[in-house]
């Protein structure tokens, strides 16, 4: 049986989810802010973040130019301090989130901005971009792909999650096979489904996929 800080969170997460636009979305993830971190280490722990950052790890080397897309409030940067990284901007669509990633000094570089429009950051910036939690329904549209594979250096990784139920047969399955076959990237790994939450339900799995950058 559920307690009630299980559904609170659950509600919240509905009314996140249920945004109608971005605009919304963004809108939404700064009332959260503030005590975001309380309610998903309280609810979850941190198990999600820190198995996407060593999986992450078998790629990408320490003194790489990181960005942690999608940033949130410093989450998965946290974990990327720890194992050694230094040099890792963030990406957040909400001013709110990235308030509270700024109180950390773990990023060397915040920027505002929004997965699926055009980004302010210059071609081959990054040697490896983290993306955990992000492409799903209501968050990042498949097309947000191609600004990623755009700021990555040719030969650097793109890493991200999604919900093994909300790929299979959605428009980011067919957008990261159209990638592959115009050569813009190749895949490198699909992790086995894991349980992202084991702390909280025991039904929701997703896959890490690691694709690296074959071109600009």
């Amino acid at each position: 049986m559920k307690n009630q800080n299980e559904e609170n969170w659950e509600s919240k997460a509905q009314w996140v989810y249920e945004a109608p636009n971005l605009e919304e979305l963004a809108k939404r993830y700064d009332e959260w802010a503030t005590n975001y971190d309380e309610d998903i280490n309280n609810i979850f722990g941190n198990f999600s973040p820190r198995y996407t950052v060593e999986t992450f790890m078998k790629y990408v080397s320490t003194d790489a130019k990181v960005l942690d897309a999608g940033a949130g409030t410093g989450l998965v940067g946290e974990v990327l301090q720890e194992y050694g990284y230094h040099e890792v901007e963030a990406l957040e669509l909400s001013r709110g989130m990235i308030e509270e990633a700024r109180k950390k000094n773990i990023y060397s570089a915040l920027h505002q901005g929004i997965l699926g429009e055009a980004l302010e950051i210059a071609s081959g910036t990054y040697d490896a971009i983290i993306a955990k939690g992000v492409f799903g329904p209501g968050h990042a549209p498949s097309h947000a792909f191609d600004e990623l594979i755009r700021i990555t250096k040719p030969g650097g990784y793109i890493v991200f999650t999604i919900r093994t139920d909300v790929y299979e047969n959605s428009e980011y399955e067919q957008k990261v096979s159209q990638l592959e076959k115009l050569s813009l990237w190749k895949l490198i790994e699909k992790t086995d489904k894991f349980n992202c939450w084991p702390k909280a339900t025991k039904s929701v799995f997703y896959n890490i996929w690691i694709y690296q950058v074959t071109k600009l």
